[in-house]
């Protein structure tokens, strides 16, 4: 287990180059840390429509509302384009912002991968800090260095490996997300314990449904534990596989065909939601392949049902469309879908190569039996 580093009510857990800050009342003394860990002459905050109006304020007053300007986006995955990414730039360029510049996402994960892309790419990159809003961006989107936008080609096909100064998680800001966005996060959370830490995997069991009680706390001790843990397990791989060629393609578990899902759906599923049809569908994958153990599929359908997640594709989407979406999928090597699977609960296999015809037969199966 990574070592923690407390601090007051927060946690610092190394990631790689940087830590990831955990804890409440974090966004208030963000400018303590950004402007430790990435000084600057000015500050962009990039964030989106429904997120600036709440957080916005509070971010510049900790920095200092004169060196920082705001710049936004629309919410949602169909604006995560590279006509965003331009307009940013040529935003930033207008307003004389120079290589001195720190930008700041504050937002969910689409924010987080389209400011990463605009500071990856302004002046020949510049730094930039993760303020993720939602808990999937918290747990997933925000650690790792993965920076992009989507084409109609496919999600996150053009982009850059760009590592944030720090990323800091404020779990009250949890308290204004709406429930079927917090169900998401926990997919990703789900995720990590399938293919790195069958106890922690078995603890998220352990606190569904409560956790997502509206009587609860959102910003509680569970769900700040939670976050913490799951950015544990997603540090620890990337530290050992910052570009993905080994050990992190095991983060990719139910994403091959979620992400098919997802974009097939027009993205009216939340990525959670495709994420979590996805490890279902490719535990059915391996369990058919004999690489996955017998009940894997039940157990892991039985903690997402328990989550209030979707288990099962929308019969609106064709399997054979599914399937070809997978084709253009980053992680395929040479033409040939490669998939990360797992034996176990709390145990990955990356790169397992199946025939379009065992693929064909789970999606088929999945979209018949609702």
């Amino acid at each position: 287990m990574v070592s923690i580093a407390s601090d007051r009510d927060s946690v610092a857990i190394p990631v790689d180059s940087y830590d990831a800050h955990v804890g409440n009342g974090l966004l208030e003394r963000a400018g303590e840390i950004i402007r430790t860990v990435a000084p600057a002459h000015r500050y962009a905050i990039i964030s989106d429509d429904n997120v600036a109006p709440l957080y916005a304020a509070r971010l510049r007053t900790s920095l200092g509302a004169a060196q920082t300007e705001l710049y936004t986006i629309p919410p949602g995955e169909s604006h995560k384009t590279r006509e965003q990414w331009a307009r940013l730039t040529d935003e930033l360029l207008a307003a004389g912002f120079g290589r001195d510049t720190t930008i700041l996402a504050l937002g969910g994960g689409v924010v987080g991968d389209l400011a990463g892309f605009v500071a990856a790419t302004y002046m020949r990159g510049v730094p930039f800090v993760q303020l993720p809003t939602t808990l999937l961006a918290m747990i997933d989107a925000s650690i790792g260095g993965k920076t992009g936008v989507d084409t109609t080609a496919g999600k996150n096909l053009v982009g850059a490996f760009h590592q944030p100064r720090a990323v800091i998680a404020d779990s009250s800001v949890l308290g204004t997300l709406p429930a079927s966005h917090l169900r998401s996060g926990l997919a990703e959370a789900v995720k990590h314990g399938a293919i790195a830490d069958a106890q922690y995997y078995g603890s998220i069991d352990g606190m569904l449904p409560s956790i997502l009680t509206p009587s609860l706390t959102p910003s509680g001790g569970e769900l700040q534990q939670l976050i913490a843990r799951s950015i544990e397990i997603k540090a620890s791989i990337v530290r050992q596989d910052e570009r993905e060629g080994g050990i992190r393609r095991n983060l990719n578990f139910g994403h091959t065909l979620g992400h098919a899902i997802e974009s097939e759906s027009g993205y009216s599923l939340l990525h959670g939601e495709a994420i979590a049809i996805g490890m279902v569908l490719e535990a059915k994958l391996g369990e058919a392949l004999g690489v996955t153990a017998a009940g894997t599929v039940k157990q892991l359908r039985d903690t997402l049902e328990k989550a209030g997640l979707p288990t099962v594709s929308p019969k609106s989407l064709d399997a054979n469309r599914i399937l070809a979406a997978t084709r253009s999928d980053k992680k395929a090597r040479a033409g040939v879908v490669e998939y990360a699977l797992i034996a176990e609960i709390g145990r990955a296999i990356a790169g397992v190569r199946a025939p379009d015809e065992a693929v064909l037969e789970v999606l088929t199966q999945n979209t018949t039996t609702q």
